[in-house]
């Protein structure tokens, strides 16, 4: 079993900054592709980045494009997402999810090509 929780949110103002983690216990494998995702109510669940498993690449949704940053620490088994210039369309839940294919030479951005979900933080940006 593997599990994934998610930490950091929080309500802040527009043109603040957040920083998520997501630590992975259990069976985990430093090979997998990791991701970030958010869904605000009434919508639904949208990729905002992704990482390989090594961390030498990197992908993002075009409206977090140059504001948010993805990255992994192997060793600590955490994923980090680091918001700057948060507006309001940034609030939702956020939440953490592992592609456990072996090294994969993608980042998928559909979210039922991910395995493993957090249950997710909650990031409010008030104007």
């Amino acid at each position: 079993q593997v599990q994934l929780v998610e930490s950091g949110g929080g309500l802040v103002q527009a043109g603040d900054s957040l920083k998520l983690s997501c630590v992975a216990s259990g069976r985990t494998s430093n090979t997998w592709t990791m991701g970030w995702f958010r869904q605000a109510p009434g919508k639904e669940r949208e990729f905002v980045a992704g990482v390989n498993w090594s961390g030498s690449r990197t992908a993002y949704a075009d409206s977090v494009q140059g504001r948010f940053t993805i990255s992994r620490d192997n060793a600590k088994n955490t994923l980090f997402l680091q918001m700057n210039s948060l507006q309001p369309e940034d609030t939702a839940g956020y939440y953490c999810a592992a592609d456990m294919t072996d090294k994969n030479p993608h980042i998928h951005r559909i979210p039922k090509l991910y395995d493993y979900w957090g249950q997710g933080t909650q990031v409010t940006v008030s104007s």
